[in-house]
């Protein structure tokens, strides 16, 4: 089987056939003739391949999904709108009213108000068990464990062989947001999990111009999400999204890592600053998951997290930033900063928050394809202004 970096560049995509473009091109059509009435009927059926329409399947798009699936090791994927529209795809095609979701967060802002506000309005249990034994969380009504790691903004590190086999010694599905770390860090269905998601919007893309998502896993779990999710619900990727996807993945793998070393460097130097109270990054060797990420990342990956100790703080040291756009999303070659107490988890419950580590003085870096030395030099500069506050 090739190699990673060699399924980035040629998994999904050959010659096209009729003008022999070595780039997929973008089919941007809405529908296709499938030129009679016995092969439309069949194709309808599902009794032939082929395509009927874009809200089902496309041409580029379908080249995205089997360049993710080659990826991640799975046998298929599904294209979506954005991560959120693959989410909710995922949970409203596989569980039913009474089912529960025990989950291991932080979660994403976003995931946390689809699961508590419409999860729960359309009859599904929701329990949070990031602090307790998952084994015992697991109840009778249990069907899915959800889980992200490294986790969103606090970078939590959770051990996915352990929750795989949780899941399948109870008879559960097993779902693992791998957007931070991606298939060139972590493969979690090589490690037992059942499914995988991603917004392709951050890494997968890494050029801060697509909003996407996806789920990958073996081809009988992902048919009625096509079936149903995608069809029904309607969250298609568009074509043009699909091609700006293929070009970004190509270069995945030498993007992911650079982005980690860089991190790396960055976290060692907050790590050594008087003004940070905390460092959050699992390639640090005090970090409580460190282990376990050595044992399930290739790299520690390009998210950073600090607590700044209060809101001040941080609103003096994100304003002070120059090379660091404040800006929500991550995975780009720009390095982004926010403060999710205020930005993407400013919905979540005011304790649940509190709970997760996600504080008033937390920042999340987004660290980008910048020299790292000028990373830091400007971290440096806006650090001194919360020295500066400090002194005040």
């Amino acid at each position: 089987m090739a190699r990673l970096r060699t399924l980035a560049v040629h998994a999904g995509q050959r010659p096209d056939r009729g003008t022999g473009a070595l780039t997929t091109p973008i089919y941007q059509t809405s529908t296709f003739a499938y030129g009679g009435f016995d092969r439309g009927r069949r194709l309808f059926a599902g009794e032939e391949a082929g395509y009927v329409y874009t809200r089902v399947q496309n041409p580029t798009t379908r080249a995205f999904e089997e360049k993710l699936a080659a990826l991640e090791g799975g046998e298929a994927a599904v294209a979506f709108a954005s991560g959120m529209a693959a989410i909710a795809a995922l949970v409203f095609t596989l569980l039913a009213p009474g089912d529960e979701i025990v989950y291991l967060g932080p979660l994403y802002g976003g995931t946390e108000g689809l699961f508590y506000d419409l999860g729960r309005r359309y009859g599904l249990v929701i329990t949070d068990a990031t602090d307790r034994s998952l084994s015992e969380a697991v109840g009778p009504a249990t069907r899915m464990i959800y889980v992200e790691t490294p986790a969103n903004p606090t970078l939590r590190i959770h051990d996915l062989r352990e929750v795989a086999r949780v899941a399948r010694a109870r008879g559960v599905l097993s779902v693992a947001d791998n957007t931070f770390a991606t298939p060139v860090l972590t493969r979690p269905l090589e490690l037992g999990i059942d499914l995988v998601v991603h917004s392709a919007t951050k890494y997968l893309s890494g050029h801060g111009d697509v909003v996407a998502g996806a789920v990958v896993g073996p081809a009988a779990l992902l048919e009625p999400i096509r079936a149903e999710g995608l069809r029904h619900l309607g969250g298609v990727l568009g074509p043009f999204e699909a091609f700006l996807l293929l070009r970004g993945m190509k270069t995945l793998p030498l993007r992911v890592m650079a982005h980690a070393q860089s991190a790396a460097k960055v976290a060692g130097f907050l790590r050594d600053h008087p003004a940070v109270r905390r460092v959050f990054y699992p390639g640090l060797p005090d970090h409580p998951g460190h282990a376990v990420a050595a044992r399930q990342m290739a790299a520690f990956g390009g998210m950073v997290a600090l607590d700044l100790g209060s809101e001040a703080a941080a609103r003096a040291f994100l304003d002070g930033l120059t090379l660091f756009a404040q800006a929500v999303s991550l995975g780009d070659v720009d390095s982004l900063a926010t403060h999710p107490y205020s930005t993407t988890h400013q919905l979540v419950d005011e304790a649940v928050r509190r709970r997760q580590g996600v504080t008033p003085g937390l920042v999340r870096l987004s660290v980008g394809l910048e020299d790292p030395d000028d990373l830091i030099e400007d971290l440096d500069r806006a650090l001194a202004r919360v020295v500066a506050l400090e002194v005040d």
